[in-house]
């Protein structure tokens, strides 16, 4: 059964007619050369590999390719951003372990996340088990408390200061966050140039950039300078709004693999909090409880639904709800427990009917 991408129900014709035209400019080709509709067929997805002789060839979830830049790794990256905040460095490196031995190999952090103890429990944890070369570690910078990107210098500062807390010598994907818009774009790509030059970072990403100016990415890039290979957004199926419309068909015309954060809504989408009363009393609970509206309970009924038919996790369907879209290539999920991780890493290997896309996007508008 092929999945098909379906545009957000609340899209405004006006935003459809800009998302046609900066679709088309980001390609240089006319508008209506791109109203195609694109699928995702589940033999895309997985792919038959040789095993040993004993249990034969095998059927593993594809690899996602990272935009253009030769880096590939299992479709489902690990967020970080609970490792030293409510995830201890033990718990986090029993979640890493097994996240690792189950064939993940995307790690995502930033230097904000518990003001650098996220990158430190990951550095220790890649050195202790030698693990580096095994891993894409993608980070954003510029928002630690004692660094904050106020200009060209800022940044490149930041990255040398998570460098080292992450005891690597390069970063894999670094990503740009378009809130530093006192620094012009164009010195911030011309300073990941050097960087690039230097081997301190492989590739760039956007993190949150709109889509005028992942329009004025590209046309830098034109002129020489490091290009976007990656988009990292808030979406899941509780937040979709934001990127589905122009954002998505500009990432998908300038062939942005798109990475998205919050996957599960904060571990909502998990359906371990169906009550106030099942939520934490922390920040992480008090964002899972937001949700508690009639149309939380309706997507979780969805989920559910659909969970029952395939015999699987409810987290399950959420992250194999946005592997269905074209543009997204690994879904950014948190695991708070090592028992979380087999639920969301089976996400790639889960075929979704058209029936359940159409019933999880109705539930979900």
């Amino acid at each position: 059964m092929a999945r098909r991408h379906s545009m957000a129900h609340g899209a405004s014709v006006a935003e459809a007619t800009y998302a046609e035209r900066a679709r088309a400019a980001a390609l240089h080709q006319p508008a209506e050369d791109l109203a195609t509709t694109t699928s995702v067929t589940v033999e895309q997805r997985v792919e038959t590999i040789t095993s040993n002789p004993l249990s034969g060839p095998i059927t593993v979830p594809r690899r996602a390719e990272i935009g253009e830049t030769g880096l590939s790794a299992h479709p489902i990256a690990l967020g970080s951003s609970t490792f030293g905040w409510t995830v201890d460095d033990a718990a986090a490196s029993d979640v890493l372990d097994r996240y690792a031995g189950t064939g993940g190999s995307i790690i995502d952090t930033s230097d904000s996340f518990s003001a650098g103890r996220s990158e430190r429990i990951i550095g220790r944890w890649m050195s202790s088990r030698g693990t580096r070369d095994r891993m894409i570690v993608t980070t954003r910078v510029g928002r630690h408390p004692d660094r904050r990107a106020r200009n060209v210098a800022d940044l490149v500062a930041a990255v040398d200061d998570s460098l080292g807390r992450l005891g690597t010598d390069r970063i894999d994907l670094l990503y740009l966050q378009d809130e530093h818009l006192d620094i012009p774009l164009e010195e911030r790509l011309g300073a990941v140039d050097a960087l690039i030059t230097a081997g301190k970072v492989r590739a760039i990403g956007a993190s949150d950039f709109s889509p005028e100016r992942l329009i004025e990415a590209r046309v830098l890039a034109a002129n020489g300078l490091p290009r976007f290979e990656a988009l990292t957004t808030r979406y899941s199926l509780l937040e979709r709004q934001p990127f589905e419309g122009a954002p998505e068909l500009v990432a998908h015309a300038q062939g942005l693999s798109v990475l998205p954060y919050f996957a599960l809504a904060n571990g909502f989408l998990g359906g371990g909090v169906r009550r106030r009363s099942d939520a934490r009393h922390d920040a992480r609970g008090a964002r899972q409880a937001a949700h508690l509206s009639r149309r939380g309970h309706r997507v979780l009924e969805a989920i559910d639904a659909v969970a029952f038919a395939h015999g699987v996790a409810p987290a399950t369907i959420a992250l194999a709800w946005l592997l269905a879209k074209p543009t997204v290539a690994a879904p950014v999920v948190s695991a708070t427990r090592p028992e979380h991780v087999e639920a969301l890493m089976s996400a790639a290997c889960v075929e979704l009917a058209r029936s359940e896309l159409v019933e999880l996007d109705r539930a979900s508008a």
